[in-house]
């Protein structure tokens, strides 16, 4: 029997009908690649498409009056692309940069290994000047090109530590944001570090025809894929620039700090660390350079004290002390207790007074056994079933007035101090102390470390009388974005309102009294309410201390001056304090004689 042979005859049209699809489905899809959508065009005519990233303009940052503080000034970068550099007179191109071979050899071959299709920085930062002597000449240097983009002009040279600085981004930066490419510039200390997001704005981006003789041609598209660069926000500080130059004049030649705040807001006014620098010694092709020399300066001008700078408070602490006192009820504006000066056990007093003496009296006389003695009381107190329970209290009412932690606001590089818990006596002496044995918190001593900016915000904290708004330097953007709530936010001690009021008169009595430790810095027609201290140091001369506030009943400013190894609070910080207090609120100095110990005319 024969077997029905199959028909594969049909089939074999089906099979052309298949191919013969594919293959027009190749076609069209070949067209629509080559001819309609030039977006695949620009990849493989890479040689001849040039993208030029657009830069915005860095934001401008302003003091509090709308002085402009930061600028932007234009700047051009010479890019590179290595595979379209071709039949290059090296001779000639070195000498238009006038650079030598070996320099040329060098950024060639990093280009390369950045890249040979995409562009990268041959030279940075090239000024105005030089870029109208290079660019006429361009035109010589295949696959050579000027990007525009702008550094920092500070036409104040002051702040610098508060404004901080831009340099070029490294590996961590480009690891972190995607926003950036080699090359680019970022925010690296201060303001522009802190507030870099809001600062840099968006880039844009050009694409463009370049001919074989390296002339920028028609864009891409009619400039299609083009997009515009945004620029950054404009920010304000509560800074005053005037005050802030006045500071630095006045701690010139000395090491120390000086921080200003405005008690209703929390703003500051002025932060002064000295030594210092010109903040424009840090922008520009020179940036490295100076910036090596500034690390290694044995006087550490990079070093912000103001925020880094942890010292003994001294007795500019006795406030905290006496209010923590009075709040425990241990004692009352009335209440006294004898000193016998020098010879007083177990704390020695170094000023000469009556005795015994009250609250407002011993904060005049700066009395050590008078706040030995109620920090003593406030440790036998029955309201405390043992010391551990009585340091508790003081520890908490201590940390309420922001000392020990970070504000954790916009102040970049700023430590916490030292205010020891209880576990670190227990460590210490085995879980057996009392008051005896850290007496020297008393007076400000001991473990006890704060910073100037601590120092600022504790006279703050008190010239309000019992709140303060955590210290920052940001007073608005330009576009009126809110500022971060943790900026705005109360912070409220618990202490009684009247017993600040007590304290307060004690410390209008140290410029007002007889025995006033500030009396020769009271300034005429306003009413200074501070403390002077003289802080032990173990290295050294003792540091000379002084933080208040100004009009005293209605806190305009509160200031903080350190002024390393230079003795007594009343001799340096006090007269630098009410030079700066008098500046602020009144403009200008009513009698000149005061600034001539300072400033160098």
């Amino acid at each position: 029997m024969i077997k029905n042979r199959v028909n594969y005859s049909s089939r074999k049209y089906v099979v052309i009908a298949i191919f013969f699809i594919v293959v027009m489905i190749l076609l069209v899809k070949l067209f629509m690649i080559q001819i309609v959508d030039q977006s695949y065009k620009a990849s493989s005519d890479n040689n001849t498409i040039r993208h030029i990233t657009l830069y915005p303009a860095r934001g401008g940052i302003f003091d509090r009056d709308g002085n402009i503080l930061v600028y932007n000034e234009a700047i051009y970068d010479l890019m590179v692309v290595p595979k379209q550099v071709k039949k290059l007179d090296t001779l000639g191109f070195c000498s238009a940069l006038n650079i030598s071979r070996e320099f040329f050899n060098e950024r060639m071959k990093k280009a390369r290994r950045y890249s040979s299709f995409s562009p990268s920085i041959f030279m940075p930062q090239i000024t105005k000047e030089e870029y109208g002597r290079i660019a006429e000449k361009l035109h010589q240097f295949p696959g050579f090109y000027f990007q525009t983009r702008s550094i920092r002009n500070y036409p104040h040279p002051v702040a610098a530590h508060v404004l901080g600085n831009i340099g070029e981004v490294n590996k961590k930066d480009l690891e972190r944001d995607s926003y950036y490419k080699a090359g680019d510039y970022i925010g690296k200390s201060g303001i522009e570090y802190f507030y870099e997001n809001e600062l840099r704005g968006e880039k844009g981006l050009k694409i463009i025809f370049v001919d074989v003789h390296n002339r920028e041609k028609e864009h891409f598209m009619d400039g299609r894929f083009d997009t515009l660069p945004t620029a950054g926000k404009d920010i304000y500080l509560g800074l005053d620039t005037e005050l802030q130059s006045y500071g630095e004049a006045l701690m010139k030649n000395r090491i120390g700090s000086i921080v200003a705040i405005e008690p209703s807001t929390g703003q500051i006014l002025a932060m002064v660390t000295s030594p210092y620098y010109d903040p424009n010694e840090l922008v520009g092709r020179v940036r490295g350079e100076n910036y090596t020399k500034l690390l290694n300066d044995s006087l550490k001008p990079l070093f912000n004290r103001a925020t880094s700078g942890i010292y003994p408070p001294g007795s500019t602490f006795k406030m905290v002390n006496g209010l923590i006192a009075l709040q425990s009820g241990v004692i009352n504006s009335s209440s006294t207790f004898p000193c016998d000066g020098t010879e007083s056990q177990p704390i020695r007093c170094t000023h000469y007074h009556n005795s015994p003496v009250a609250l407002h009296e011993a904060i005049e006389n700066s009395c050590n056994p008078y706040f030995w003695e109620a920090f003593r009381e406030m440790f036998a107190s029955h309201s405390f079933a043992s010391s551990k329970e009585a340091y508790s209290f003081w520890y908490d009412l201590v940390v309420s007035f922001g000392l020990g932690s970070t504000y954790k606001t916009d102040i970049p590089a700023e430590v916490s101090g030292n205010i020891p818990k209880s576990s670190f006596y227990d460590k210490m002496y085995g879980g057996v102390w009392n008051a005896l044995t850290i007496r020297s918190l008393s007076i400000g001593q001991g473990e006890i470390l704060v910073t100037p900016l601590q120092l600022a915000n504790m006279a703050a904290a008190i010239g309000n009388e019992g709140f303060y708004y955590p210290p920052h330097f940001i007073k608005s953007f330009s576009d009126g974005t809110p500022i971060d709530s943790i900026m705005t936010t109360k912070r409220v001690i618990d202490i009684k309102q009247e017993h600040f009021k007590d304290v307060k008169i004690g410390m209008c009595r140290v410029f007002e009294g007889e025995g006033g430790t500030a009396r020769f810095s009271k300034i005429d027609s306003i009413q200074v309410a501070g403390k002077t201290g003289t802080a032990e140091n173990p290295h050294g001369d003792d540091h000379s201390m002084f933080m208040g506030f100004a009009p005293a009943d209605n806190p305009q400013i509160a200031i903080a001056v350190v002024v390393e190894n230079a003795g007594f609070g009343s001799q340096w910080a006090a007269p630098i304090a009410s030079l700066m207090i008098e500046k602020y609120l009144r403009g200008y100095i009513k009698n000149t004689n005061k600034e001539k110990r300072f400033i160098e005319k």
